[in-house]
């Protein structure tokens, strides 16, 4: 199993998958904010920049998989996006389960100076007027801090499994003049 794995992370569909269904969560939050007029709070905001470097991740693999930097630095990029938004995600439910007014989220976005995301990009990443313990939309039962908790997990999931993969040894591939 570990070499199908291993193969797979060697192989440039895998990174582009992995980049389009990122994309596809983060269309769906924009989805969300314009088609379905729902606001995002901070916590939405920030949930949309760990998803941001899941794609970030994916097509950086996909230029060269093959190559080890790349690879490595992929990996890194996808497991701290998958872990930091399912910390995100988990105290994002918190904020919903429990409210308090001793816990809550900011009201402003707090990104480092250098890159104020909520400026440069602020269609996508600047938060409106909502605190993050309201909830806005539920599917089945669950809200979308609860949805992301299970995409997140997948994420992470995933990664571990990839990540254990890597050192596993690859097959030479012999190639046959005469075959």
């Amino acid at each position: 199993m570990l070499s199908y794995f291993k193969q797979l992370s060697l192989n440039r569909t895998a990174w582009l998958l992995l980049a389009f269904i990122a994309f596809a969560l983060e269309a769906t939050g924009i989805y969300f904010q314009y088609g379905m007029e729902l606001v995002p709070c901070v916590m939405c905001v920030y949930e949309r920049l760990a998803i941001l470097g899941l794609i970030i991740a994916g097509l950086l693999a996909s230029i060269s998989p093959r190559f080890f930097l790349t690879r490595w630095l992929a990996l890194f990029i996808w497991g701290f996006s998958a872990f930091k938004g399912l910390a995100l995600a988990v105290k994002h439910h918190d904020y919903q389960a429990n409210p308090s007014p001793w816990n809550q989220c900011e009201f402003k976005p707090e990104f480092p100076q250098t890159m104020p995301f909520d400026q440069w990009f602020p269609s996508i990443f600047a938060p409106g007027p909502v605190n993050c313990s309201e909830k806005q939309w539920e599917m089945l039962g669950l809200g979308m801090p609860e949805w992301l908790i299970v995409a997140f997990a997948m994420f992470a999931l995933a990664f571990v499994i990839v990540l254990i993969s890597q050192f596993k040894r690859a097959k030479p591939q012999y190639r046959s003049v005469f075959r």
